[in-house]
């Protein structure tokens, strides 16, 4: 089910930020785009290992949505035991690239009780390409 437009008339948009906003919104899908930017080709359950806290109902969910919004591919191999891997299609990296100058903006951002960059207990946010900590690869 792909993400659906305000309430009136078809593509009521404003502005193209509210476009995209329909397409991330929530509090899980930009973590998705990071996840599968920094780890390609990802199965679903090593999807949900790196995203602690989502359950399996909405990162489904969310997947779907994704995918019917073109941002996400997903591959099923005909294979025992079956195989699905999860990408980014090309929309999904060029959004995620457009997210970038928000992370940025994120990690200069004072916190209240933190430095910036830092959570409110002083914990650096992410590593330097804005990626959170438990995404990094450190290669």
């Amino acid at each position: 089910m792909a993400t659906l437009n305000r309430p009136g008339a078809p593509d009521a948009h404003i502005c193209g930020i509210d476009t995209a906003m329909e397409v991330i919104g929530g509090k899980w899908k930009v973590l998705i785009l990071w996840a599968l930017d920094e780890h390609p080709h990802l199965r679903f359950g090593e999807l949900r290992r790196l995203l602690p806290g989502i359950t399996e109902k909405v990162l489904t969910s969310h997947l779907r949505e994704m995918e019917a919004d073109g941002v996400v591919r997903r591959v099923s191999y005909d294979e025992v035991p079956p195989r699905v891997e999860y990408s980014l299609t090309e929309d999904g990296t060029r959004l995620n690239e457009a997210l970038e100058p928000l992370a940025a903006w994120g990690r200069q951002r004072p916190r209240s009780g933190g430095a910036a960059g830092t959570n409110g207990a002083g914990v650096p946010l992410g590593d330097d390409n804005g990626s959170p900590e438990h995404l990094r690869t450190d290669s």
